[in-house]
């Protein structure tokens, strides 16, 4: 079980490691010309992402049902979700990108960006809204992916398309001097050509298992009559579970994405300086690294825990469960000792040249509640890998909601009279507050009846 874990897990961990590093880059890139571009890079990026994040559904409820297909050996349900992912994606994206205007409006509203910062995030979010369409195909197929247990081939793509947005990114910025702006078309570019490379690769995939993607395309996104060894069952009931699941994680994504959104929103409201805004941003490249590390076990959990509730195996259901959150739980501990020890070795890597001193000592004085960040917020990432495997989609929705009514209340009751200690405080409280109540949800029976 643990070699079956560690062979989802380590390349998750790398591919998802990437993303960070990748993040971190552009920050370091905008922190050698100011802090000014610093700030509004994080604030950039967090606008595209308060709207590309919202649609993470499409990779999650993709490996939940795959993974219960694959657990069966129902290869043409498997076709069926693919095609649907991919339909859903391409709707989806669309409608982003014709949209972009009254969405950037909102989440600068949402941010509460200053005018000052205006100019240089739309700058940004205004070209990086382009690589909408292929990033959300890129959801769907690195879910289905996941749902066969195959986590090799995201990382490949992971490391391809954060080695040519690096390149990209550094002529566009260093060699043509395009600024923010030349950050975001390499982000466009290098999802293009991942997306050509994951075709590829789905191509190869169903052509090494006989899987007959391209047989009947258009009758998998309908209702249908399928065939099973009992006779002939409506289709309109496994088409209705999809599009609830999808539902479901939409609302849960969407309140964690607006968590993040009112730290920004608060943090650009407390009188603070740009040092501190900064400095934020700073610390939560660091979350970042975290929540991608372990989300690597909670990406194996996945696929292993969505496996094996498909195959109707409780043992190893159960066995999977306790092994990933051991798992989980060391890597946690080990971020711990990092941060904790790496103190301003560390987070010089993030501070810009310019204003480096102020910056830095600000991202210090608050970078304790990071470090207890490590062993409190890790137990709600293992527990969403585990729901989203047994896609308990409707738990996943009730607990996020009642945790971000958790978060807010926090924060107006007591956070808001502290100032940047009291937002991170809030911050941290609702991500303890998930785990909770997931484990409550669980003790409840609600999720799979107890023995």
């Amino acid at each position: 079980m643990n070699r079956r874990i560690l062979r989802l897990a380590v390349p998750n961990i790398l591919s998802n490691l990437s993303v960070p590093l990748l993040s971190s880059y552009d920050t370091a890139l905008m922190g050698n010309l100011s802090g000014g571009h610093l700030a509004a890079v994080g604030l950039g990026s967090m606008a595209f992402n308060f709207v590309y994040w919202n649609f993470g559904f499409l990779r999650m409820s993709t490996t939940g049902l795959t993974a219960q297909a694959y657990g069966r050996e129902d290869v043409d349900e498997q076709r069926t979700l693919l095609y649907r992912g991919m339909f859903l994606a391409i709707v989806f994206s669309l409608g982003l990108v014709v949209l972009q205007y009254p969405l950037s409006e909102l989440t600068a509203w949402l941010l509460n960006i200053r005018a000052e910062q205006a100019g240089m995030v739309d700058e940004y979010f205004f070209v990086r809204i382009f690589a909408a369409p292929a990033a959300m195909l890129q959801m769907v197929l690195f879910g289905w992916f996941f749902g066969r247990q195959n986590a090799v081939y995201p990382l490949l793509l992971t490391f391809l398309i954060n080695g040519v947005n690096i390149g990209l990114s550094t002529y566009f910025v260093k060699s043509l001097g395009w600024g923010i702006s030349g950050v975001a078309w390499g982000t466009v570019g290098a999802q293009y050509v991942g997306l050509i490379f994951a075709i590829g690769l789905l191509w190869y995939e169903g052509r090494r298992h006989r899987l007959g993607l391209l047989a009947n395309f258009t009758r998998h996104l309908r209702p249908r009559k399928k065939m099973v060894p009992d006779g002939t069952v409506n289709d309109h009931a496994s088409l209705a579970n999809f599009l609830k699941v999808n539902r479901d994680i939409f609302i849960r994504t969407l309140c964690l994405t607006l968590s993040f959104a009112f730290f920004y929103n608060r943090a650009n409201a407390l009188d603070v300086g740009t040092a501190v805004v900064a400095a934020n941003v700073i610390l939560l490249q660091l979350v970042n690294w975290l929540s991608y590390g372990v989300d690597g076990f909670a990406f194996a959990a996945e696929s292993l825990v969505g496996k094996y509730h498909g195959a109707g195996d409780r043992q190893k259901l159960n066995r999977v469960i306790k092994y990933i959150f051991g798992w989980g739980m060391a890597l946690a501990v080990l971020y711990a000792l990092i941060y904790g020890f790496g103190q301003a070795h560390l987070l010089s890597l993030f501070a810009p040249e310019r204003a480096a001193a102020e910056t830095l000592a600000a991202a210090l004085t608050y970078l304790p509640v990071v470090v207890a960040f490590c062993l409190l917020a890790t137990p709600c990432y293992l527990l969403d890998g585990i729901y989203i495997g047994l896609t308990a989609s409707a738990a996943m929705r009730q607990t996020m909601l009642i945790a971000f009514a958790g978060y807010l209340l926090s924060y107006f009751l007591v956070g808001q009279h502290y100032g940047n200690w009291g937002l991170w405080g809030s911050l941290l409280f609702f991500m303890v507050l998930r785990a909770l109540l997931q484990v409550a949800w669980w003790k409840s029976g609600r999720i799979i009846p107890s023995d």
